[in-house]
């Protein structure tokens, strides 16, 4: 029988970096709130020359000089962080990648779930046709107004995965549940450059969620939980995916305890929130961290404000051992450029007009940046 699911995956974040201490500090809380009570420690802040295209572009490279390319039919780019109403970020992330013109390129958005539609779609594509890859690309930068109380859960990462048959990485099983509401918890109008929340409303519905989709996905013939051996959750905040392996806990009546999560946390803590993107994260950050898994089933929730939500299940595959990459990611992370608050304040109100030919200053030290604006069109360049 022919499996299907990630036979690879790259996390890629921001040049600079924000200590979220210091912001505490800044901004007269005490740091504990932002450290412990969020559970974050430190959030990626994109340079001018930065977006979600340069991140998304810059995980898929490190992904296909692994890989290669022969087999992908597909480009997937989920985000909602769109830089264009019309046209795709996996367009322009198609031309930085030097990718042959018979793959396809189209973005999804459903909020943070977009990133699990893509892959449900891909898993779909590859059931279809085996010999195809479909390129998976979950890239976003998490933007709040300043002095709100969104700002410390702000945060900017991309992961790339390569979807297969035969996956070297992780089997998709076929079983998922899904929750759809319409719920007015988080949403960014098209003339707004940061995000509208009720914080409240939104933790709320991402538990209703879970459990919806978790019943959903037990109805439909789901693993028993206790046949489930780690847990990894889209991560806005890690303290929510903590409460929210807990809500489940007491749902389903497994272990009342985070055992289960492993290091799942490690990379959003110290990314912020990446949106699509976050799930992945927590994903690679739990492989990372542990050579043991190999035959292990992980479960995986998925939420997007608005709200969509799904639950589903992957198994380990044998030789899935990424112990060298977790370095690279490891030195990628110590590799950002901290920002003090005052300029990070700074950058935060950049904003460049889509009517206006603009140039971007050049800071990132990544593979791919954003050189402005010319004749109302964005413009990439590769620096590699």
């Amino acid at each position: 029988m022919t499996t299907i699911g990630i036979h690879d995956l790259a996390l890629a974040t921001a040049h600079h970096v924000v200590d979220l201490s210091e912001l505490a500090t800044d901004r007269g809380v005490d740091p504990g709130k932002y450290l412990t009570g969020l559970g974050q420690t430190s959030m990626s802040f994109p340079a001018p020359d930065e977006d979600i295209v340069t991140m998304g572009a810059t995980a898929a490279r490190t992904l296909l000089h692994r890989t290669g390319t022969d087999q992908v039919r597909w480009l997937l780019f989920a985000t909602e962080s769109g830089v264009d109403q019309s046209k795709s970020a996996a367009v322009y992330a198609h031309r930085l990648l030097d990718l042959p013109s018979h793959v396809r390129a189209v973005e999804f958005k459903q909020a943070c779930y977009a990133g699990t539609a893509a892959l449900q779609a891909a898993l779909g594509i590859v059931a279809r046709n085996p010999h195809d890859q479909v390129l998976v690309i979950t890239s976003d930068v998490a933007r709040y107004a300043l002095n709100s109380s969104g700002e410390p859960t702000q945060g900017a990462g991309a992961v790339a995965m390569l979807v297969s048959a035969n996956p070297g990485l992780l089997e998709i099983e076929p079983i998922s549940g899904v929750a759809t509401r319409d719920v007015d918890d988080f949403w960014r109008p098209n003339d707004a450059s940061t995000a509208v929340v009720d914080g409240r409303l939104s933790v709320a519905a991402y538990i209703d969620s879970l459990m919806l989709a978790w019943d959903d996905y037990a109805a439909r013939g789901g693993k028993p939980v206790d046949q489930i051996d780690r847990f990894v959750y889209h991560q806005p905040f890690t303290r929510m995916a903590v409460k929210a392996h807990l809500a489940l806990a007491r749902h389903t009546g497994m272990p009342g305890d985070t055992a289960a999560m492993g290091a799942g946390l490690e990379y959003n803590r110290l990314l912020g929130n990446s949106y699509t993107a976050s799930l992945y994260a927590g994903l690679a950050a739990l492989l990372d961290s542990d050579t043991t898994l190999a035959g292990q089933r992980i479960g995986l929730f998925s939420y997007g404000s608005g709200s969509v939500g799904e639950f589903f299940t992957g198994v380990v595959q044998p030789g899935y051992d990424r112990t060298w990459h977790h370095q690279a990611t490891a030195d990628a992370l110590a590799a950002r450029s901290p920002l003090s608050v005052s300029a990070y304040e700074k950058l935060h109100a950049v904003a460049l007009p889509s009517d206006t030919d603009a140039d971007t200053p050049h800071v990132t030290a990544g593979p791919y940046r954003f050189a402005g604006i010319e004749n109302q069109a964005r413009r990439y360049e590769s620096t590699v």
